[in-house]
């Protein structure tokens, strides 16, 4: 009996120790992070930016008058040449003009004939003594006056052919068309632009970027790659930096020269990248900033106890992927890169230390 109770006595000491150590608070395991230490780096080639192919020169073709689109010869698309007829108006009005203006002409001519036989009669008359110096002088200004309605009716006969020319649209240049705005049946007003024609020649890779990313000089030429193809890269100049910002957009316009031989297409989304004059930055990737007093800031791991404290940096660019800090971080500093979304100041996270060095 004595041996059952002390068995028994054996087995509640062993279970209060057990509950016991379950109560005790486990210690918190610590955030693995992830982490770079921060280093100055020279930064030459800026980020990449996205475009499209435009034709350096490009018009807007419309009719010198209104009238009411009969024809339209040319798509979009569509390779023109110089002088190409693309969309006619119709005429029958400026061709009853063009009537009219004849028929003057050949009455007022008419009447210059006239004119200049009774000048040649009154003329012949007065050599021998038969008329007067008046009635020769009436000739005279009969003569001039039928003469200045000829040339006033022939000038009318001239303006009247050129609006019948322009109830045709044509080409002024060799090009493709790359925009269609009117269509058969639609009454176009005089301006109205019908097409748009980009002229064949060298063409310009057109870029919408934010201004801080040519505030800093470009040194050389950089490259354009097309969107689908990023290995086959071209180089080209930067030939124009609008000097305005697009208040939309809150971007500037940047025109690369691409040269006519190139194997990129009109319209073909393109990616740019410029080369900047040398100069040593800290750059960090986009995952390490986060905010502090609504300004940008990061997370510090202090290498000896691998606490963390939120730092506000002052940053100097933001390029593809990553941004450059001009100050608030010293070179060797450990800089959380990844887990920052729930980081407290004071935390000790874990951090693999090959990774810092």
């Amino acid at each position: 009996m004595r041996t059952i109770l002390v068995a028994a006595a054996i087995v509640c000491a062993i279970g209060l120790g057990s509950c016991s150590d379950d109560s005790r608070p486990a210690e918190p395991t610590p955030r693995e992070v992830g982490v770079v230490v921060a280093k100055p780096e020279p930064l030459v080639q800026g980020g990449a930016i996205t475009g499209e192919v435009r034709a350096r020169v490009q018009t807007d073709l419309s009719f010198r008058i209104s009238g009411k689109i009969v024809e339209r010869l040319v798509e979009v698309g569509q390779s023109v040449k110089a002088g190409q007829l693309l969309a006619r108006i119709d005429p029958e009005e400026q061709k009853a003009d063009l009537d009219v203006a004849a028929a003057n002409l050949q009455s007022a001519q008419a009447q210059q004939t006239q004119a200049q036989l009774a000048f040649d009669r009154q003329q012949s008359l007065f050599r021998t003594q038969v008329t007067t110096r008046a009635a020769l002088d009436q000739a005279q200004e009969a003569l001039l006056t039928a003469q200045a309605s000829t040339k006033s009716a022939l000038a009318l006969l001239e303006t009247a052919q050129d609006t019948l020319s322009y109830t045709e649209l044509k080409a002024d240049s060799d090009g493709v068309i790359t925009a269609r705005n009117a269509e058969v049946g639609q009454v176009a007003q005089a301006a109205q632009v019908v097409f748009t024609l980009a002229h064949d020649g060298d063409r310009d890779a057109v870029f919408d970027v934010v201004e801080s990313a040519f505030l800093r000089p470009i040194e050389g030429d950089g490259t354009v790659a097309l969107l689908s193809d990023p290995t086959q890269k071209i180089t080209a100049k930067v030939r124009e930096i609008s000097p305005t910002i697009d208040s939309s957009t809150g971007t500037i316009k940047v025109k690369v020269a691409i040269s006519s031989d190139a194997p990129i297409p009109l319209g073909a989304p393109v990616v740019g990248r410029f080369n900047y004059v040398p100069q040593d930055v800290i750059q960090l990737p986009w995952s390490a900033m986060t905010a502090k007093d609504g300004k940008p800031a990061v997370w510090i791991a202090d290498p000896a106890s691998s606490a963390v404290s939120v730092r506000a940096v002052d940053v100097t660019g933001y390029e593809t992927g990553s941004f450059s800090v001009k100050s608030g971080v010293s070179a060797g500093e450990v800089v959380v890169t990844e887990g920052t979304q729930f980081l407290r100041p004071g935390e000790i996270v874990f951090y693999v230390k090959e990774a810092s060095k």
